[in-house]
């Protein structure tokens, strides 16, 4: 695809509102209202909770998948507290990248930006933590307090990535913070949450090889979330992979990020550890080829670039639920056909 060919359907495009033109004050005000709703939208960024509930939908599946049960109020109470944790996470690194001013000029849709209020933006991040902390707190009751301690080590590892002093993101360091708080810590979290009550130990070995791959993808979106903002970051000493390998280099390991995830999803299907419906997760190929095109393509063009986040993110949902369900439905379809049952 050439670069007059970029594309970005994932952009938040500016509607022409059609009104007479004796009324410029009129079309002035609706066209500032379309556009804050469009930042409030994009501020908002509802789809990115994917990431939040990833890990304990795939514990839910593979509980399935092995004749398990699945106890659905300890689900939907880690469900919930997750979600408001990601908030807290969202609305925290507003309020930080704000005290930075790293937002300032490349981020109109910061909750702060929005808002003119940091006081404000900091009161509902602590109200969204101390919400999912203490609905996570009411799971972990009902299960092992291991299952707090996990989720707090998460929130430490998200405080460490965009709180002083530490400010890990700025260091370049988000990526490998990612993977691991959405990766195994996460996944075992989920699954101790979902396991009978009395379940004390950590089973590494699953949360690993479960959480992994899907956590990758979880790490690209992160890592194309840089692309569109490196001259921003890159003057307010923000030191992102995209800012420290330029923007061409950066795009050139998005095809790695989707294959390594893909590859340790599939793994343990080769292995004969899972059935061969865990390879559902290749429904997250066409976005993945999408972001692949358009990186390579528009890498260094911040306008054409943003949308490429949610491609990344796309192919992190599509790709985890295929897993997940894969996962689930393997009992089932495997009595209809065992030749789809793990052979280990």
């Amino acid at each position: 695809m050439g670069r007059s060919g970029c594309s970005n359907v994932w952009a938040f495009p500016h509607r022409q509102l059609s009104l007479p033109a004796s009324e410029p004050q009129v079309v002035a005000s609706l066209h500032a209202a379309a556009e804050r709703r469009r930042l409030w939208k994009a501020a908002i960024k509802w789809p990115m909770y994917a990431v939040a509930v990833m890990p304990v939908l795939l514990a839910a599946g593979c509980r399935l998948g092995q004749g398990q049960p699945v106890r659905p109020l300890q689900l939907g109470l880690f469900l919930l507290a997750a979600v408001l944790l990601l908030a807290w996470e969202n609305l925290a690194n507003d309020v930080f990248d704000a005290d930075t001013g790293v937002d300032t000029h490349g981020k109109p849709h910061s909750v702060v930006n929005l808002l003119g209020r940091r006081d404000r933006v900091a009161l509902l991040a602590n109200g969204a933590l101390v919400g999912g902390l203490v609905l996570m707190a009411l799971v972990a009751l009902r299960s092992t307090p291991l299952v707090l301690a996990l989720v707090l080590a998460c929130c430490g590892i998200g405080y460490a990535y965009q709180g002083p002093p530490f400010r890990l993101g700025y260091r370049g360091l988000g990526e490998p913070l990612c993977w691991i708080a959405f990766g195994p810590l996460a996944t075992a979290a989920g699954l101790l949450a979902l396991a009978p009550v009395g379940t004390a130990a950590v089973s590494w070995r699953e949360a690993l090889l479960l959480g992994s791959g899907p956590a990758l993808a979880t790490t690209l979106v992160l890592f194309c979330s840089h692309f569109h903002q490196v001259s921003e970051d890159a003057a307010h000493g923000k030191r992102s992979p995209v800012v420290r390998l330029g923007t061409a280099r950066a795009a050139a390991l998005v095809p790695w990020f989707v294959a390594g995830s893909l590859a340790l999803q599939w793994a343990p299907v080769l292995l004969g550890r899972w059935p061969l419906t865990a390879l559902l997760g290749v429904i997250g190929l066409p976005p993945a080829r999408q972001l692949i095109a358009l990186v390579a393509s528009c890498h260094d063009q911040p306008e054409r670039i943003a949308g490429s986040k949610f491609l990344a993110l796309r192919f992190q949902a599509l790709s985890g639920i295929g897993l997940a369900l894969g996962l689930a439905l393997a009992p089932t379809l495997g009595r209809l056909w065992p030749v789809l049952l793990p052979s280990g």
